[in-house]
Order: C-alpha cells, then structure tokens, then sequence
C-alpha cells in the first residue's frame, strides 16, 4: 500500500473493486449464490486448484511459464500484483 494516496490508487482500487463484484456475480451465476471467491481455503481453494490446473495446466496465464519453472515453483492468482502497485 502506498504511504501517500494520488488519485491513480482511488481509481485502481475502485477499479479492483468493481472487478471483484463482476467475478462474483459470475461465480455465483455458474456455483451458485452465497459463493465467494476467498483462494484461501474451502470452495474458492478448490475452484482455484481446479481452474489452475484442468483450464492451464499448470501454466501461467500470462507468460505460459509452467509452475516447475516459476520463481518459487509456485503460481500465483495475480502474477503482476507488485508490478501494478509499483
């Protein structure tokens, strides 16, 4: 998070947020209502394990690396998180 807040983080976090209600509102059109998208354990844990591995087998979105070869050997949900926040 940034010390000083500029006008561009209030647009990226609205931004964010506008984007996590439309992944809600999908997940729960296709999982059912009440669902969320928490990856840190439960139904979201599981969705995310299953979508990493049966729809990218195991590859990153964005650059294809496969997981062996990803820094830490393990992928991540936002692969540019510090990228966007610097």
């Amino acid at each position: 998070m940034a010390v000083y807040n500029t006008y561009s983080d209030a647009a990226n976090t609205a931004v964010r947020a506008f984007l996590t209600k439309v992944g809600e509102f999908y997940l729960q059109k296709t999982h059912g209502p009440g669902q969320s998208f928490n990856t840190g354990s439960g139904t979201g844990k599981e969705l995310w394990r299953r979508i990493k591995e049966d729809e990218f087998k195991s590859c990153c979105a964005f650059c294809g690396r496969n997981e062996e070869v990803v820094k830490g050997g393990r992928l991540e949900i936002e692969h540019l998180v510090m990228f966007n926040r610097a």
